[in-house]
This record gives C-alpha cells, structure tokens and sequence, in this order.
C-alpha cells in the first residue's frame, strides 16, 4: 500500500539535485595571529515543502489492544508502505527514564520484511489518524515482530533544547554573488578612471588637491580593497581544487542568544544503535572502531555511500529514510533510519541514539533502501546514505532531531597516499562534520584508512607522513609537521599519531573554539626497513671557544647497507662556560633525557613544571611542530650520565620551579612580538640535520670549551 495518512503527501518521495557549484573554505591571515574565514557557495533560495506537525497522543493516553499503523520504506522504490500495528501495553521505567510503549507487527509489509528490523528505527505509528510514537526497538532471543515504541510525548522536546554547536567563526562566502559584484566593481573603476583622465586631460588640479584626494580616496576604500582581496584568495582556492573535495556551505540559522553564554558538556555514553562505515577496509574498519570507543558489533560495512553532493531544496515526509553521518564523501561512517516527523523544517527521527553525544554538529543526509535481510534478533533494512541534506542538532536517548536547510561546518579532509613499491597513487577527500568530540579521531582513521587501502598491506613498511591543519589555533594561520615513521608491523598506526595528537590538540582549546578551515595528508609508503644507526661521532678538534663551530663527522650504517659519512655542524652556544661540554647525537625522535626526566625515572613521580601546564593551544602547537622528526640527527647538550642523588632531586625541583616562575613573569611583562617571518626560533646549542633514514640510537661526543682558544 502507499502512504496515506491524514495531512501527508500520498506516494513514494523523489528527491532531485539542485544545479549548484561546491564550496572550500579558506583561511585569510588579517587580524594578529590569524584570522579565520570559509568560502560557502549557496545553491538559490531554500523552499522547502513545508509538512504540518499532525495530532499527536500521550503516552498516558495509550491503552492495550489500540490498533494502528506505521509507515516505513523497504525497497530501492523509495515508496512509504505501512504496516498493522497491535499496541500490547506501556512500560514505565522508573523516574528520569523513558517509558517505552510495546507493540506487535503484523501485514504483508511486515511478513516480506520478516519482521521490525534495524533501520525501521523511527517509523511513525498512528492510531486513529493520531501520532503515538516512532518504532525504536526489539529485544535479542524476541520474536522480530514484537517490538518498542518510543513515546512521541518523549520525542517533542528535541526541538527545543540548547543547541550551542555549528557556532564558529567561520563565515560563508557567495561565489554567483561574489562574481557579480566583482564585475560591477571593475565596470565602476574602469568608468572612473576614463572619468578622472578625461578630467585631467580638461584641466589641470593642483598637486596637494590630488594628494588630499588620493589619501580621502584610500581612507574610504581601506576596508572594501581588504575584503576584495580576500575574496580573490577565496577565489583562487575555489579554482584550484577539485569539486570532489569542497566544503559544504550554507548559511546557519539564527540561534537563541541566550544559548550562546555557555557550551553544554554531554557525560560519556555507550553508543547505541548500528553504525556503518563505507570506503573502509577491514584494518581501516578495525581503526576507526578502536579510536571511536566503539564495540566490535557497534561499526559495520553494511551500508554504503553514493556519490554525496548538497541538496538545498530537499524535503522529507514520516516515513522516509534517512541518514545521519559525521563523515561523507570517499569514506562515510554514519546510521540510516526512518523520519518520525517533520513540521515545516524540523525533522525527528531514529526514536534512539546515533552516538547518544547530546548536543552536536551531524550530516543530516537523504537515503535510498536497498533491501532488508531478516534474521531472528539482528535483521537489517540495508540502505546507502545519499546528499547532505541538512544539519541533525540534537542526539538524545528519544532519538534524532535536525533541521532540513541547514548545514554543519564541515572541515575537508584530503588525503594523497603513494606507494613506491606498488607503483601505486591515490587521492581521497571527505567531509567530517564539525564536532570536537570526534574530530580528531575521525581525521586521523581517515589517513589511516586511505594508507591501508592505498598499499594493501600490514607488513613491513616505512612511511614518511606531511600535514597541514589551516586554523586559527596556529599561531601563523597553519599547522605543518612532516616526519619519517617505519615499524615491523602496519606502519600507517604509527604514522598517524602526530596527526591525531594536533588534532587534539586543537580540539581540546581550554580557551575557544577553534576554526578549522581543512586538513591535507601526504603519505609517502615503502614496503621494508629505512632505519639506520649510528656508528661514530667524532669531531674536528676536540677544543672550542662558545660561539665556534665544530665539524662533526658522523658515520651512519643503514639496514643492509654501506656506511655512509656525513659532515655535521654544530656551534657552541654564546654563552656556554669553559669546562666539559657533553654532546648527544641522536636521532630525532629518541627522546632527550632531562634532569626531571631523571627525576621521575629515580622517584617514580610524575613531574610537570608550571610553565608547561600554563601552555596555550599554540604553544602547544609549536612545540609539536620543533619536537625532533624520526629521520634527523640532533645534536645537542646532554644531560647527567649518573643518576641523581635525594639531595640532587630537590634542588633540580627547586631550581625547575624557580626557574618556571621567573619565566611567567617574564612573559606577562615582555611585550608581545609578531614574527612576520614565521621563522620558528633555533633551540640554543641545538643542530638537526636530516637524513634519508629513521635514526634509531645515540652517540656521545665530549668537546673542551675554552674561552681563550685560539682559533
């Protein structure tokens, strides 16, 4: 049967792409450190068929043996059936609980499906034209035809609670618009310039008119020739990039001031519901389950993704399927379901949690039924998520709630894998919704997923990783961090670690949230061993005066190759004392041991100094950024070769506090400097120097500093 009910469109939805142009955003570096902006192509004006909210039923109102209908979608025909529905009675689960309605299923619709299945999860039920609830769930070891209904009383509130995300600065940018007007403005310009040479050529002005002219001229047009420029930035970006790994853009509704005075925190909850990932393979699978905190059974591949663009003039009916996702593009990770209700742009669905994370930033997405499978406890309507159709907001026990027209901020994600030995080159790009509390693990199980589909191996690899975060969290508009990694194993898990750490880094900003304009990976990938050790370090002359410069002639033996000799540099620090100077030469990514690091070695306390709990997020960056890569030889002053002594330990804590206050100080009473350059600042004493190979020990040098040697 197709749908009928009173106050809903009769017969099956088909939903039709908008022409329209994709979007990037792109940082513009303006104000102090960073400034953040977002190119949005907008695809007309939004109208969409507006659906009425119908009459609805209390969940006290329901009774044993009502009888009614629910509507759902079951095949790739996009048509809404229905089928019977016996209420058998309400559950009350106790104060603060959600009370759950129980209920049998019956019909052809039912009988051809084998049952209530996962991805019904949100069908409308009606009885006598009147809105009861949405289809929410069965029980395992149950019949599939006995099932609970989420209580629409229960469902409602969705609509109405805080939503404080999708709120950074980001602005979106019209390009249709932007061309208009850049035309009218150089047809202006030209018409005033033929003005002024036709003035000049009638009669000469005074030269101080001219100035004063010119400099009101610039005064007035200061702030319109920086937006000009900016939207050519934009412009250009727009230009350069594939269609297929754009931003979404669309302009966010207003939202309640009064929801914008603080951020609700959401507790940690076990996810429910089944969530599907398209574009993985079975390691990238096994990833992105792992760095989510989801279970085995939570994460499958049954779903999948058509070729996701934006639909701005979507609509939906109860009944309809559809799909909420934090990922879309050559990867997908998202749920389908059934639409509960729609009043004019606002959507309830699932009558369950996707995530269960609250307040959030989702993918509300179209989507097309393939089929159903059924079986006893874990029957399955299997669908693919379809365009990005608007934002879900809310994601609460009682289900999902979103509106049609709105847009997420998204942060694109493009990643470029090449595999040497396979001779093998791939470039993938997905869109991950702006949500902090996923952000870094989805970007980094994306890099990671495209590094194991691109080499098709878990075996013996070396990597060599780049990245570049544009945001306002850097301290020069961008974040860029390039190392070497290699491991017996699946190498791409190691290889992403310092992606997911930025990521976190700038996701867990104590002081803001940051914008984030889009993230690019390239992965370099070799099958077998790129390490090398370090054979000897020996210097030119073992005397030198601070400030000199030393000739270090280190032999490094690659894995099952010759010794290679390189000449290294290093200068004695300005201000080193004359006496013994011990030198490590280690590889980069050998951590340097300190005296706390000693401390904490000896004590078995861990030990923070002040000054690194006082870090801001682009401190946090930077040192990130000037941490030693995997493929350098550093050269720098050594630490303590014994351990220290009870009496040691206390004055290194008193001096490392002392020393942590003085700094503070210091920084609260220096005055800020911008560095115009972006040249990050050479660590005294300290020389890298990098090399084709992962440098996998430590060498010691002893130099004499000796003020009043001859050079």
């Amino acid at each position: 049967m197709r749908f009928a009910a009173s106050g809903f469109h009769e017969g099956h939805l088909a939903y039709e792409k908008c022409p329209q142009s994709d979007g990037v955003n792109f940082l513009h570096k303006y104000m102090k450190k960073a400034a953040a902006a977002v190119a949005a192509l907008l695809c007309g004006s939004l109208e969409i068929t507006a659906l009425a909210m119908p009459a609805t039923w209390r969940t006290a109102e329901i009774t044993p043996g009502m009888s009614g209908t629910a509507y759902t979608v079951v095949d790739a025909t996009r048509e809404i059936r229905d089928f019977h529905v016996d209420i058998i009675g309400t559950l009350d689960n106790g104060k603060g609980s959600t009370p759950m309605i129980m209920a049998k299923a019956s019909g052809p619709v039912a009988e051809q499906a084998g049952g209530i299945l996962q991805g019904m999860s949100g069908s409308p039920v009606y009885v006598d034209g009147k809105l009861v609830g949405a289809v929410a769930a069965g029980l395992k070891e149950m019949t599939p035809y006995t099932f609970f209904i989420t209580p629409i009383e229960e469902m409602l509130p969705l609509w109405s609670m805080p939503d404080v995300k999708n709120k950074t600065r980001l602005h979106t940018f019209d390009l249709k618009k932007y061309a208009a007007d850049k035309a009218k403005r150089q047809a202006e310009e030209e018409k005033k310039q033929k003005e002024k040479q036709g003035k000049a050529a009638a009669e000469k002005e005074d030269a101080q008119d001219e100035r004063e002219e010119a400099a009101e001229e610039t005064a007035e047009s200061e702030r319109v020739h920086n937006e000009e420029a900016f939207e050519d930035v934009i412009a250009a970006a727009l230009a350069s990039l594939p269609a297929s790994h754009t931003a979404i853009a669309a302009d966010a509704v207003a939202q309640n001031a009064a929801q914008l005075k603080g951020r609700a925190t959401q507790p940690a909850r076990v996810p429910k519901g089944q969530i599907f990932a398209a574009g993985f393979d079975a390691a990238g699978m096994k990833f992105l389950s792992k760095s989510l905190g989801l279970g085995a059974t939570q994460l499958t591949a049954v779903g999948g993704a058509s070729n996701a663009g934006t639909d701005y003039d979507a609509s939906l009916a109860p009944g309809s399927a559809v799909g909420v996702a934090v990922v879309c593009g050559d990867f997908t990770v998202g749920a389908t379901g059934t639409v509960t209700a729609v009043d004019g742009n606002k959507v309830l669905a699932f009558g369950h949690p996707f995530l269960h994370k609250g307040n959030v930033n989702y993918f509300m997405t179209d989507a097309t039924v393939v089929g159903t499978i059924a079986g006893q406890s874990n029957g399955m309507k299997i669908a693919n998520v379809g365009n990005i159709i608007g934002r879900i907001n809310q994601d609460r026990e009682t289900g999902v709630a979103g509106r049609l027209g709105e847009f997420p901020s998204v942060v694109p994600v493009k990643i470029h894998v090449k595999d040497a030995s396979l001779g093998r080159e791939d470039t993938y790009g997905a869109r991950i919704a702006y949500d902090e509390d996923y952000l870094a693990q989805l970007s980094a199980g994306l890099a990671y997923a495209a590094m194991s589909k691109t080499s098709d191996s878990l075996g013996e690899s070396t990597a060599q990783l780049s990245f570049t975060v544009r945001t306002n969290a850097a301290a020069d508009g961008k974040f860029v961090r390039k190392n070497m990694f290699y491991n017996t194993t699946d190498v791409g898990q190691v290889a992403v670690g310092e992606l997911l750490q930025a990521m976190g880094i700038i996701c867990a900003d104590a002081d803001k949230e940051a914008d984030i304009v889009d993230v690019q990976v390239d992965v370099d990938v070799e099958a077998g061993r790129k390490t090398a050790t370090i054979v000897s370090a020996i210097p030119d002359k073992t005397t030198a005066r601070p400030g000199e410069t030393v000739q270090i002639k280190t032999t490094i033996k690659p894995y099952r190759k010759d010794k290679e000799t390189l000449l290294i540099p290093y200068t004695v620090p300005e201000n080193q004392p004359d006496g013994t100077l011990n030198l490590d030469v280690r590889g980069g990514g050998m951590v340097p041991v300190t005296p706390l690091m000693l401390l904490q070695q000896t004590t078995g306390v861990a030990v923070q100094s002040e000054a690194d709990k006082a870090q801001t997020t682009a401190d946090k960056l930077k040192a990130l950024a000037e941490t030693g890569r995997n493929n350098e030889i550093i050269i720098a002053p050594g630490a303590a070769a014994q351990p220290l002594t009870e009496k040691e330990q206390k004055k290194v804590l008193r001096e490392a506090a002392a020393a942590a206050k003085r700094a503070a100080a210091a920084a609260k009473s220096a005055p800020r400097k911008v560095d115009f350059l972006h040249k990050a600042a050479k660590a005294e004493g300290q020389t890298k120097f990098e090399t084709n190979y992962i440098i996998d020990n430590v060498a010691h040098v002893t130099l004499k500093v000796d003020h009043t040697a001859k050079a």
